[in-house]
């Protein structure tokens, strides 16, 4: 996937041929969320790599083998319908697919639960479900590693540890304060006394 420590990568918003062929064509990997059936990781192949899958080739290796093994193309798995449908979408486009990425919050919101992580039984054994298939087909695992919780992330080839989302997640209760206590503008001559100071986080 990358010979170096750390990899450029875009998750795309959906499975259109347009988003994956703009990241990669910026030098970036690819994260394709939501796919659940055959069909859907068939389409994300085909929009990520150039020339026909299994095709005959020569020897020397072509400019559209070396531009396929340029990206990683990940998928996210995200309820349990991806789930029951992992086995056959690796048989068909296993080749294809540099590693899968379960997302734990999409997933546990699918069947009825909250947060990243958890012990009831039905969500344990979609972990199980994932890891197993993935297992079988020599596919490797990746995701989130959050809070230093490094064993979580032991021989996977590509791991999250920050994000801006998370940083903002911290920042509530300051923002939470600045709203609180940043009070109406002062009339100054310069602007309206009604008019409440904005609060950003950032942007």
């Amino acid at each position: 996937m990358s010979e170096g420590r750390t990899m450029p990568f875009v998750r795309v918003p959906g499975h259109d041929h347009a988003s994956i062929g703009y990241a990669l064509d910026a030098g970036a990997s690819v994260v394709v969320p939501q796919v659940e059936t055959v069909e859907q990781a068939r389409h994300v192949v085909s929009a990520a790599k150039f020339g026909a899958a299994n095709m005959a080739v020569d020897p020397t290796r072509t400019l559209w083998e070396n531009q396929n093994d340029q990206a990683a193309v990940i998928i996210q798995i995200e309820n349990e319908e991806g789930l029951r449908n992992l086995d056959a979408i690796l048989t068909a486009v296993g080749d294809q697919i540099d590693a899968v990425w379960l997302g734990s919050l999409d997933t546990r919101v699918s069947i009825g639960l909250d947060g990243f992580s958890g012990p009831e039984p039905r969500f344990l054994e979609a972990v199980d479900l994932y890891r197993e298939t993935l297992k079988k087909h020599h596919v490797p695992q990746c995701g989130m590693c959050l809070g230093g919780n490094w064993a979580s992330a032991a021989n996977k080839p590509f791991v999250i540890v920050a994000g801006d989302f998370f940083a903002l997640l911290g920042d509530i209760a300051l923002i939470k304060g600045a709203r609180e206590n940043l009070g109406p503008l002062s009339a100054n001559g310069k602007g309206d006394a009604k008019k409440e100071t904005g609060v950003a986080n950032g942007d």
